[in-house]
């Protein structure tokens, strides 16, 4: 639903999006009144996710007010400020660390303190973009915006899956005063792969067997294929048992892709999730995305379009693959927050219309005010 503007408080329906909105309201300062949250399911109101990651942002900002009916199905949010430091969230065991991770960060380059957080809970599942991906694909993406200090610092420290968790995650970023603007639109041609398949509480040979089933689709296009195996026991394996394979596509001008595929939470009745099925299906996501040939990851246009916004007043242009539906309701949402209108236009090459996109905007010059300049 588009937003209602009332009394300077923007109004939305539904749980749809409702992440990147908290997201966009704390960066703007603009209070959010959300309503209607799931009012026509058999269970109302916001989830225990949703619940945790809202408790995440409280602990991030300083003086955020925060109202919650008793159905949970009404939500008002006034941002603090954005003053970051050491944190620790447990985060909900119904979605992975990938859905608090990114959260995270669009807001660290904008904190008072530099982020350091540590973050516990799934590190792999089927939803949401598993560690090893943010890791691989989304910290370059901040990187390349960040000004001076763009050391950031990702270290997986613990694995685990669905459902008990019990892995972590340490992820340190430090404050910027600016983001710069940044010129992507040559995504280049495909250097080499690499990945990382992870077996945790189950045997060894489970890995080496979804290697050996990813590089023999991938092979067929590249000869330089990599994938390194992590088998996860003791300590720094979690409380549940899966396994996974995460790939990066890497470009001669930089740009990375990535694919993912990890087994499924088994349930009564469900069939059994084969390690051969499992490193074919991340090898082929991994393939599509490179066909999509954007200059970043597909699930994180949005953070791209944020970073893209809140750069400095200077023009800033990407190109991405077809535009994912989160990505189409957070250019809609920017609208709303910022004023701010994107520039949308389909690639083309002599005359032939491709399926990429060309994203065009002048950043607002966001300035991190708490960020002290020397």
């Amino acid at each position: 639903m588009p937003a209602k503007v009332k009394n300077r408080v923007l109004t939305y329906e539904g749980c749809n999006y409702l992440r990147y909105r908290l997201l966009l309201s704390t960066l703007s300062g603009k209070p959010v009144r959300i309503t209607d949250i799931r009012i026509k399911d058999d269970d109302p109101g916001l989830k225990e996710y949703e619940v945790s990651f809202i408790r995440l942002l409280d602990k991030i900002t300083n003086g955020s007010r925060i109202e919650l009916n008793e159905t949970g199905t009404n939500l008002y949010y006034n941002p603090g400020l954005l003053n970051g430091g050491e944190l620790e969230h447990d985060c909900s065991l119904q979605r992975g660390i990938g859905y608090y991770l990114e959260g995270i960060m669009i807001l660290a380059p904008f904190c008072k303190s530099p982020v350091d957080i540590k973050l516990r809970g799934i590190t792999n599942n089927t939803i949401d973009p598993c560690v090893d991906r943010i890791k691989t694909t989304a910290v370059p993406i901040l990187k390349r915006f960040l000004a001076g200090d763009n050391e950031v610092v990702f270290n997986i420290n613990k694995r685990g899956a669905a459902p008990l968790g019990g892995g972590e995650i340490r992820f340190k970023c430090p404050a910027s005063r600016n983001l710069k603007s940044i010129q992507l639109q040559n995504s280049g041609m495909v250097k080499r792969i690499r990945g990382t398949a992870c077996s945790i509480r189950v045997s060894p040979a489970i890995a080496n067997r979804i290697v050996e089933s990813a590089k023999g689709v991938l092979l067929k296009f590249l000869p330089d294929v990599y994938i390194h195996t992590d088998h996860c026991k003791g300590a720094s394996s979690g409380k549940s048992p899966g396994f996974g394979l995460n790939l990066l596509a890497e470009t001669t001008t930089e740009v990375v892709f990535g694919g993912e595929a990890f087994s499924p939470l088994m349930t009564t009745g469900s069939l059994p999730c084969v390690p051969e099925d499992l490193g074919k299906e991340a090898a082929m996501k991994l393939v599509d995305e490179i066909y999509r040939n954007g200059c970043m990851d597909s699930p994180f246009q949005s953070m791209t379009a944020m970073f893209m916004a809140l750069s400095k007043k200077d023009v800033s242009k990407v190109v991405t693959g077809p535009l994912t539906p989160a990505m189409i309701q957070c250019l809609r949402d920017l609208r709303d927050f910022f004023g701010i209108v994107f520039k949308i236009e389909p690639l083309k090459e002599e005359d032939e219309i491709l399926d990429q996109v060309v994203l065009t905007c002048v950043g607002v010059g966001y300035t991190n005010i708490s960020k002290r300049t020397l």
